[in-house]
């Protein structure tokens, strides 16, 4: 796509490094869903506010020329670089989350400071730092393998530094962020081979933490009770669940047409955002809703089974970073469907490359090219090893071939 391949072969007169193809095929085919889909969930929205019927997906295609431009950079960057300065990163990290509660700087929507004011846009610091938490758990795991593997100490660290990030969330508060934070983290020890028994007993003082935080606000609780029976309360509590589960509804097998939901029109809240996913079902039936996870099923599975073969080729750290956005990217997804089906509370998460969203979809697409990143640096470490082994006696013919041309007096 980008003619990476061939040109730094050429150069480095190696092994040949490729991105995966289907997890290509996966986020190109999320992209291009999504701009359908906004395009048709926030024509009303934007009609009815008098900003012109494409109004958003104007936008939406300018933050994803951004994170196109953002995602090609990560590409033809050496991993090697990131995880050189993930500490830089993660002070970063930090730097962002408190930086949203800096007066006139930070700026509150909807009772929650969550962004911070730019001038000529907004931007939400959480979702940099996803990727910077990845970045910096995958640079842990490669420095600290020994201690992560036998030494209930080695959690520690990440554990805690999570859990800063965590409490700088809910702080905001952004309570969603912080689940997504803490699972990738635990996931991300377990698959760098932390005992199970290490993690169950890290993370029993951090159920009764989890406890207050979920019933620690008035709306958190609503939102923890109104989902298992919206239709108790279907024009306050439970409204837009009850309204994400009438678009669902409709749609039964094929769906209504694209552009033909009702429930977009000023029913359904956030319709090209947090509840996208129920304006595709709506729309596109259960044959779109298959096609939307079955492509988050490809772009993850890849990423995963790609991340297993770089911890086995010895390339530890590109395999654990395809392991975390894997990660990030499926828990994601999972929260924002499963919000949409009313099989979890409400959370503000948004579906990843399909909702709208400046800071999600720009960064997003950045951390898609950090993964390709990954695939093409392991499919490189794959290739090198496969030379080896079609040439088992290359190396003492290229010892060979130095020795020959050696002077005679220094042969001797």
């Amino acid at each position: 796509m980008f003619g990476f391949g061939t040109e730094q072969a050429i150069k480095r007169q190696g092994p040949r490094g490729s991105f995966d193809p289907w997890l290509l095929v996966a986020l190109v085919g999320l992209v291009s869903v999504g701009l359908v889909m906004v395009t048709s969930s926030s024509i009303a929205v934007a009609d009815t506010s008098h900003m012109g019927a494409f109004y958003y997906l104007k936008k939406d295609l300018l933050f994803l020329t951004l994170g196109v431009l953002a995602a090609g950079l990560a590409m033809r960057t050496e991993l090697k670089l990131l995880e050189k300065n993930a500490f830089p990163l993660l002070a970063l990290a930090f730097v962002l989350l408190l930086a949203v509660f800096v007066p006139h700087f930070g700026m509150r929507i909807n009772g929650a400071r969550r962004w911070l004011n730019l001038g000529i846009t907004s931007f939400q610091p959480v979702e940099a730092v996803k990727l910077i938490l990845v970045v910096y758990m995958a640079s842990y795991l490669v420095r600290r393998r020994d201690d992560i593997e036998t030494t209930f100490l080695g959690l520690i660290k990440p554990i805690a530094v999570a859990g800063i990030l965590v409490l700088l969330l809910l702080a905001q508060p952004d309570f969603g962020s912080a689940t997504l934070v803490i699972s990738v983290t635990i996931a991300m020890v377990w698959l760098g081979g932390a005992k199970p028994i290490y993690l169950c007993v890290m993370g029993l003082p951090l159920m009764p933490l989890l406890y207050i935080a979920a019933t620690g606000e008035s709306y958190r609780v609503k939102r923890l009770t109104s989902f298992m029976n919206p239709w108790e309360h279907p024009f306050t509590d439970g409204f837009q669940l009850t309204q994400s589960l009438m678009a669902i509804g409709r749609g039964e097998w094929t769906g209504v047409g694209l552009g033909s939901s009702v429930l977009k029109l000023s029913y359904l809240p956030e319709a090209h955002t947090d509840f996208i996913f129920a304006v595709i079902g709506e729309e596109l039936g259960l044959v779109g809703v298959i096609l939307v996870m079955g492509l988050f099923a490809l772009a993850v599975g890849r990423g995963l089974v790609m991340g297993l073969k770089g911890v086995e080729v010895g390339q530890r750290f590109a395999g654990y970073v395809a392991f975390g956005i894997s990660l990030m990217l499926a828990m994601q997804a999972i929260v924002s469907v499963g919000v949409n089906l009313g099989a979890l509370p409400t959370k503000g998460l948004t579906l990843p490359l399909i909702s709208y969203g400046g800071s999600s979809m720009a960064l997003t697409c950045a951390m898609a090219g950090v993964l390709l990143r990954a695939t093409y640096e392991i499919n490189r470490a794959l290739d090198a090893r496969e030379s080896v082994r079609r040439r088992p006696d290359a190396p003492l013919a290229a010892q060979a071939g130095e020795t020959a041309s050696l002077p005679v007096g220094e042969m001797a």
